[in-house]
């Protein structure tokens, strides 16, 4: 068993991090926060937490940063960090999804690293140009899917690239809860409100929130590429503008067949993301929801539970694990294992030198793939769910 230990001091000093988005009362910029720090990677030096000034500057305060470094625009926070000596190396753009595009653009142009929440962007298009840009500029850009980083994601992962199950043969991923169940953004909360609102979630709804998400899992545990889909997109919830529940048919290149279910409108799920995947060989099951056993069946064989830290576990999930079996670790850690990724990418580039080959993170291209499957869920739907090709 390998329990993980990145200290800064080991990894060539912190990370310099900026946030834009996150100010008080934002969920997810918490948990990224939280993130950047769980392996004392990062240090939190300058965001634009808000558009409004005051709340802007209450954020700052809670967070101790500096009150020069605490901005309402974002652009002007872009520009003056790249100038600064000690200006941000990377930036965590963790706003609604509408924001990410000139967000990410803005720092990308000032040669800064990017970590952005998912999805991308709202278009292939503005997909497209981020990406372009990262790659022109030699940047750095990460995408939090975060599931990828559970460690026994990472084993099963390994054990399918392994050629351990065999030919791949059939996907089912499913990504339920309940949380919308009721017209929630009408209440004036403010995660609903967004998500639901074309304007600033996108074109879709449940299918860009969670779906993507499952598809991303999908795609990472296996390495099938996705071939084309058939979709019906729904929103049961009178009055919802975006879809609410999300039944896709999938078809990998080389054959393997796949579903994928997502609802938010499912009573009695809170975070239920599960994967089962199947071959010639035997087949895999991992759950969200108890996140420390991978559940390995042989064909004609007794069944195994691979436990994180422990029995069966590997060199490369026991990487990114901390604790030891039985104590329970999950979602902040996934998410801390991908900060931690990017960190060490991130010093090996100041240090004029690649990663090691087991740093592995979402990138700018998977965040491109996350579009195009928005896109052609969306596309597959409106065509009374036909089939339609990636």
């Amino acid at each position: 068993m390998t329990i993980q230990g990145r200290s800064s001091a080991e990894h060539g000093g912190r990370v310099r991090l900026g946030m834009v988005g996150g100010g008080q009362g934002a969920f997810i910029g918490a948990v990224h926060r939280i993130a950047s720090r769980l392996d004392d990677r990062y240090r939190l030096l300058a965001g634009a937490l808000s558009s409004d000034p005051e709340r802007a500057l209450a954020s700052a305060q809670e967070l101790g940063l500096d009150e020069g470094r605490s901005y309402t625009d974002y652009r002007a926070m872009a520009r003056r960090e790249r100038r600064l000596k000690d200006g941000i190396e990377v930036v965590s753009i963790v706003t609604p999804n509408h924001l990410h595009f000139p967000v990410a653009k803005a720092f990308l142009k000032a040669g800064i690293h990017v970590i952005c929440d998912k999805p991308l962007v709202h278009s292939s298009r503005e997909a497209r140009q981020l990406q372009e840009l990262a790659e022109t500029r030699d940047l750095l850009f990460a995408v939090t899917y975060n599931y990828s980083g559970y460690p026994m994601v990472r084993q099963a992962r390994e054990m399918v690239m392994g050629g351990e199950l065999g030919e791949i043969r059939v996907v089912q991923v499913e990504y339920p809860q309940d949380w919308l169940t009721e017209k929630l953004e009408d209440s004036g909360q403010k995660q609903a409100a967004w998500r639901t609102d074309p304007a600033r979630s996108g074109a879709g709804g449940c299918v860009g929130d969670i779906g993507t998400h499952a598809y991303h899992l999908a795609t990472f545990i296996t390495g099938l590429e996705l071939e084309s889909l058939c979709a019906d997109l729904s929103h049961f919830v009178s009055g919802r503008r975006l879809d609410d529940n999300v039944q896709i048919l999938l078809r990998f290149k080389g054959g393997a067949r796949g579903m994928l279910w997502a609802s938010q409108v499912a009573p009695g799920n809170e975070n239920a993301l599960r994967i089962r995947v199947f071959g010639s060989k035997g087949g895999l099951s991992w759950s969200q929801e108890d996140p420390n056993y991978l559940y390995h069946t042989p064909f004609a064989q007794p069944p195994r539970r691979i436990t994180r830290g422990g029995s069966g576990s590997s060199a490369l999930a026991g990487r990114v694990t901390r604790i030891p079996p039985g104590h329970p670790e999950g979602y902040l850690e996934g998410f801390a294992n991908l900060y931690s990724e990017v960190a060490d990418a991130i010093v090996a580039r100041r240090e004029g030198r690649a990663p090691g080959a087991e740093v592995m993170f979402p990138t700018v291209e998977d965040g491109c793939r996350g579009v195009a499957f928005i896109e052609a869920a969306v596309r597959s739907s409106e065509r009374g769910a036909r089939w339609v090709k990636m």
